[in-house]
Parts: C-alpha cells; sequence; structure tokens
C-alpha cells in the first residue's frame, strides 16, 4: 500500500514538518529551523507561528510558505493538515511553556508526530496527560533537550554505562548565565518577558527555563535517578516574580550525593553547562563552553582530554558527530542530532520497523513529565525553607 511520498518501509522523501510558534521576533524557532534542515531530513511546509493572526502570516510569507498553509492557530493547522493528502508528517512545538500542552495533545490526537521544546508542560498534570496522550497514540513524541545530542556528552554516557568511573559518588552540575542580571523584562525584551511571567512560563523561572536541562544532563550522563532534593530558590531582582537563582542539594538511589546550581544573575557566564561526575575509579568533567572535549581522570593517573573524533572518542561519540576534529561543532548540531534521531525514530515507526539504537536516545515525554516533576518539587522546597521533598 502507498499513499503521496509513502512507501511500507517508510517515506522516501524528506518528512514534512510543520512549526507552531517561531514567528517574527521569536528565538527558539530560528534554531529548530536551522536543526531541522541540517542533515536534510525536514522540510518546512506549513505553520502556526503565533498566535496573532497577523504576525502568523507575515512569518510564514518570510518562511515561503503557502498562504493556505499560515494558519491564525494550532487547532486549525493541525486539522487541516491531517485531511490534507500532502499533511505535514511531525510538527515542532516551540512556543512559550504554557502552550506545549494544548498544542502538542491537539497534533497526536490528529495522528501527527511531535517535536516539542522543553519543558515539556507548565503543571505536573498536563505532563501526565501529555504522556497518556503519547501512549495512545502510538506516535513518536521528541523532547528537545539538545545538549544530549553534543558528542562529547554521549561519550560521557558511554563511559559511564561502561564502567569507566566505577561505582559513582558525586555528580555536580551547574548553569549559569547573567542576562537576566537587571530587569531586562521592562525593556520589551520578549526573551525575558515570557521567561518571568508565571501566566506563560509557569511556577519556576531559572529552574524550569536551564534548570531543567542541568538536571536532565545529570541524569542522562549518569544513568542515575534523583530521588530527593532540597532547593533555595531566590528572585535576586527586585520586583521580579519568578527565581533567577538555585542552589540544591540532590540525592541518587544508588547512594550518590549531588548538587546542581543554576543562575541567570551570574555576571560573567554566557552559557556556562558543566558537568561533573565522580566514581571510585575515576572521574569526568564536561564543559557546554568547551564541547568538543571531555576530560577523564582515572584514579592515580594523570587526568587526560578525549577530543571529539580523536583517540579515545568512541562510535558514540561518532555517530553525533558531522565534521572533522578541531573543527567547533556545538549548539546548533546538538539540537541537529535530536532532530536526525527524532527523524529516524519516525521513519522506523512509519515503516512498521524498529529504529537504530542511538535514536533511542532522544529523551522522551516521561523525560519530560520527570522534568516537570523536578520543577515542582525543587517550588515546593524553597518555599518549605529548603526542605527534603521527595521526587
Amino acid at each position: 500500500m502507498t499513499i503521496e511520498g509513502k512507501t511500507a518501509s517508510g517515506p522516501n522523501r524528506r518528512l514534512r514538518l510543520g512549526m507552531v510558534g517561531g514567528g517574527r521576533g521569536a528565538f527558539i524557532g530560528a534554531v529548530h529551523r536551522i536543526a531541522a534542515r541540517l542533515d536534510d531530513r525536514y522540510e518546512l511546509r506549513a505553520g502556526a507561528l503565533s498566535s496573532d493572526p497577523e504576525r502568523a502570516r507575515v512569518s510564514g510569507a518570510d518562511l515561503f510558505l503557502p498562504p493556505e498553509r499560515c494558519y491564525a492557530s494550532f487547532a486549525e493547522m493541525a486539522r487541516a493538515e491531517a485531511a490534507r493528502d500532502d499533511g505535514i508528517d511531525v510538527v515542532s512545538i516551540v512556543t512559550p511553556n504554557h502552550l506545549h500542552h494544548d498544542a502538542a495533545k491537539a497534533f497526536l490526537e490528529a495522528g501527527i508526530h511531535v517535536i516539542c521544546d522543553k519543558p515539556l508542560t507548565t503543571t505536573v498534570e498536563d505532563a501526565e496527560d501529555l504522556a497518556a496522550a503519547v501512549e495512545r497514540s502510538g506516535l513518536v513524541f521528541a523532547l528537545t533537550h539538545n545538549y544530549t545530542g553534543y558528542p562529547m556528552v554521549r561519550q560521557a554516557r558511554a563511559m559511564v554505562a561502561a564502567g569507566d568511573l566505577g561505582a559513582l559518588r558525586v555528580v555536580q552540575v551547574e548553569y549559569p548565565q547573567d542576562w537576566l542580571s537587571t530587569r531586562l523584562e521592562e525593556s520589551g525584551q520578549k526573551q525575558a518577558q515570557w521567561r518571568t511571567d508565571p501566566a506563560r512560563s509557569g511556577i519556576a523561572g531559572c529552574v524550569g527555563d536551564i534548570g531543567t536541562h542541568a538536571f536532565q544532563l545529570a541524569e542522562f550522563v549518569t544513568g542515575l535517578r534523583c530521588t530527593r532534593l532540597a532547593a533555595d530558590l531566590t528572585a535576586f531582582v527586585e520586583g521580579r516574580r519568578l527565581d533567577d537563582n538555585a542552589h540544591m542539594m540532590l540525592r541518587f538511589g544508588n547512594g550518590a550525593r549531588g548538587m546542581l546550581w543554576a543562575s541567570q544573575v551570574a555576571p560573567g557566564h554566557e552559557n556556562g553547562l558543566r558537568l561533573r561526575v565522580y566514581g571510585d575509579k575515576g572521574g569526568l568533567e564536561w564543559f557546554q563552553e568547551q564541547p568538543n572535549h571531555l576530560r577523564f581522570s582515572p584514579l592515580g593517573e594523570p587526568p587526560r582530554t578525549i577530543t571529539r573524533g580523536g583517540p579515545g572518542s568512541d562510535g558514540a561519540a561518532a555517530h553525533a558527530t558531522r565534521i572533522p576534529s578541531g573543527h567547533p561543532e556545538g549548539y546548533l548540531e546538538g539540537f541537529a542530532q535530536i532532530y536526525r534521531d527524532a527523524a529516524d525514530l519516525i521513519v522506523a515507526r512509519m515503516g512498521g520497523a524498529a529504529a537504530g539504537a542511538p535514536a533511542a536516545l532522544v529523551p522522551t515525554v516521561r523525560d519530560g513529565v520527570r522534568g516537570v516533576r523536578f520543577i515542582h518539587a525543587a517550588v515546593e522546597s524553597s518555599r518549605r525553607d529548603a526542605a527534603w521533598v521527595e521526587l
């Protein structure tokens, strides 16, 4: 059986992509569009690019979309695209947080695969509802925790799994920035406005925006699950309604201890995501601003630097590598890796086959649920004067 552009073994063409959000003035939408095209697996065909109908129209024209496929709402887009013979296969949700649930669910119910920016939703109830919708649909749902797509992050995960660090004892992760050190939200800057607005961002600011990246990275690399946390969240900038700094202690299921610091009021830091993991046989350190290097310190031996594509890097890193070692590769390629692995999952699902093992590393809706639970646990703990809260 075949339909337009599809065969029993999956599509023999680029995947048809739609986008919700990401119009004029947006930041992350352009990142997603670049990432989707980097490996030539997707083609943007439709969009509901803004909640403002006129901005949605002109944003679609900017991207050379046909006028009839520039929609005024995601609900209209889901219905219309599901009814077309050449309708989209997958949609990217790149709106502020409060719209993720309703938009993603509309497309799942229309039979369309979903790639969604993080955090998954603003409430635990919505997160669980979306997870149930994914399970009912049988569709692919990918969450763009893009740092999991970096080659040396996957290298670190493989080394931990292989036992190179031994039994894990200590996990330290931090993500400092400085861009919200003043009340930037009062200047009209769109990204600052919605990220500091509880109605659009949810119950947390810094923790939901970048703390979730730090938390997910720690669990992704170590394979451990945090079971309890104690959090101290602060809004240092006067008048700000959501946190802009967070300190946390973490406890993991195997008995390991951890610390997490996330801040958007740390002058001198741009995107300083850093992970350190220590076991009884050695330690690892990775820094996002120097993403092609992984520092490995076997106990009793001199530390060594493993470089992307160099001696010591393995197949996990090679799968996520596009260019020769020594050339910078990072943020956009990390996003692109999530899109490429998601494409493998979608193509396999369309053809009724199993995807390759690397595609299984794509963060799922269940990872998203865990991230939302992390946010809510951190807020609850801080409200209780940094009391320990079960996760």
